[in-house]
């Protein structure tokens, strides 16, 4: 079995400095533009089973709103394209109201519309 560490280097990996981590600025919602909180989703705006790679951070309630009120077809057609989500006006009723939130904001989500 192969050494998980080199036998003869220093363990670069296992002295990460906590600082460096704490430093690095937040990344910004793709929803709702405001910074991220502690909790960072990365989110596929293409669905994965519609072909989509690329991912978009995002606040974890923004994301359930996303997958609540929106089909992964529907999703597909916008793409990485963010105001054509915000063109809805639920969703443009949702970013006006979470605006006033704290980034780690959460709240439940209604379950999915049939």
């Amino acid at each position: 079995m192969a050494r998980k560490y080199s036998k003869h280097g220093p363990r670069e990996d296992l002295y990460r400095d906590d600082e460096e981590e704490q430093a690095a600025p937040k990344p910004d919602c793709w929803l709702c533009g405001r910074p991220c909180g502690e909790e960072v989703v990365w989110h596929h705006p293409v669905p994965k089973s519609r072909g989509g790679r690329d991912t978009v951070p995002m606040h974890p309630i923004c994301q359930q709103t996303i997958i609540a009120h929106f089909t992964n077809s529907q999703l597909e057609r916008f793409g990485m394209d963010a105001s054509g989500l915000l063109a809805d006006p639920a969703i443009e009723k949702f970013v006006a109201w979470v605006a006033k939130k704290d980034p780690d904001f959460y709240a439940p989500i209604p379950k999915k519309r049939k």
